[in-house]
């Protein structure tokens, strides 16, 4: 079959507030930057060239694989910048970007990740002549619906402006399809269904390193960065129901991850006061092998987020052999399967959290057919796949050819 005559040669992805140099489960590290980091390589793997532009501290370039460059450009002020401070800064990081990239292009197309990069995509789109593909990652109106927080009218006006004038959008499931739809507005023909996927060269069962189960006993992990948003403290409640109330069962909590946020979670306050100090592990964030290696020791992988697009480590997890327990939220009904790969959990009460590990640690052969069927689950969702359907929406954008709207800026 010949290739169409359309395929990009050269992406220019934008992260702005995010490097996929930084490690994941630290500060606003997490599964954006997998993401980004896996579709770059996987790109280049199909012969995509993929430049990465981020904020940083200063101005260099990194190769981080044969044909994926990163690129740190300085904007705004000197020093770390919140994302509610660098929405401040969005024209001034685009046109640092277009200054310093003027001798690297010339690009087929822009694929932008979250709504600040996506505002400084819609920029560098009309000065480069080149459509814009955006994934959202987060919306600000999820989260106030499923999470309840306080999103900046700026954010969402920023988010409304790219469903109305980015040349596609890419979501993570059919359920963030809607979600843009109902939400935003978006035009359902400008949307593209693009999973997330897993690197099953690193994430995979290893029988030499998997825990013999036992009866009555639950080694559970749980990954990502410690903030209220991501729910660790739900399984902190939980795990101090379960030793006041079943001193019979085993069960020992493993938290990888380090504390993120403005607000930051004082996780191990929480421990103390539920009395469970014996029974958690803290652990910093970790490189992705050694973080397979916990997954692999684990009876189970809980992933009780109260917003989710889609949740990559529940899919890192499930490669691993390791069977999920996860809230029903946003992506995570599509990235576990409710009974064949894992078990959802409605709401965040901690008792209901509490009745699910007890049911897994009394249940050996149920975590051992999960497990199962969870490593044979994940094996079709590689990031070669995620790169296939993130080529096809940059070829229909190209087709198509950049809207071109004049925009005006979210703050105004």
């Amino acid at each position: 079959m010949s290739e169409p005559t359309n395929t990009p040669k050269r992406i220019a992805m934008i992260s702005l507030h995010t490097s996929p140099l930084e490690q994941p489960g630290s500060g606003d590290a997490g599964g954006m930057n997998v993401y980004i980091r896996n579709l770059a390589f996987a790109l280049a793997d199909l012969g995509v060239q993929v430049d990465v532009f981020v904020r940083g501290s200063e101005t260099r370039a990194t190769e981080m694989a044969p044909g994926v460059v990163c690129h740190e450009v300085q904007a705004g002020p000197p020093g770390k910048l919140t994302k509610e401070e660098l929405a401040g800064h969005l024209p001034e990081a685009a046109s640092a970007i277009q200054g310093y990239a003027s001798g690297l292009g010339p690009y087929d197309a822009i694929h932008s990740h979250y709504w600040l990069s996506g505002i400084v995509g819609l920029q560098l789109r009309d000065a480069w002549g080149v459509p814009l593909v955006h994934t959202m990652h987060t919306m600000g109106k999820v989260k106030k619906l499923s999470a309840h927080t306080e999103e900046s009218a700026v954010r969402i006006r920023g988010e409304m402006l790219l469903c109305l004038q980015a040349d596609r959008l890419t979501a993570n499931t059919p359920v963030e399809v809607e979600e843009l739809i109902h939400l935003y507005g978006a035009e359902p023909a400008a949307l593209d269904v693009v999973e997330p996927g897993v690197d099953l060269s690193t994430f995979h069962p290893g029988v030499c390193e998997q825990r013999e189960s036992a009866p009555d006993s639950l080694r559970v992990v749980f990954a990502g960065r410690i903030q209220k948003l991501k729910g660790p403290q739900i399984l902190v409640r939980a795990l101090g129901i379960l030793a006041r109330d079943r001193p019979d069962l085993d069960v020992k909590l493993s938290v990888i991850g380090a504390r993120s946020g403005a607000k930051e979670l004082d996780l191990q306050k929480l421990v103390e006061a539920q009395q469970v100090e014996h029974l958690v592990r803290f652990s910093l964030p970790m490189p992705a092998e050694h973080l397979a290696k916990a997954f692999r020791g684990a009876d189970v992988v809980a992933v009780p987020s109260y917003s989710e697009s889609f949740g990559l480590v529940a899919l890192e997890a499930q490669a691993c052999g390791t069977p999920v327990l996860a809230r029903r939220v946003g992506g995570l009904p599509h990235a576990v399967r409710d009974g064949h790969t894992g078990i959802l959990v409605d709401g965040a009460e901690p008792s209901a959290w509490a009745m699910a590990l007890a049911k897994l640690a009394a249940d050996v052969p149920l975590r051992r057919r999960l497990g199962a069927q969870a490593a044979e689950f994940a094996a079709g969702h590689g990031w070669d796949k995620t790169a296939a359907a993130a080529l096809g929406s940059y070829r229909l954008a190209m087709a198509r050819g950049p809207v071109g709207i004049p925009h005006t800026s979210p703050a105004e």
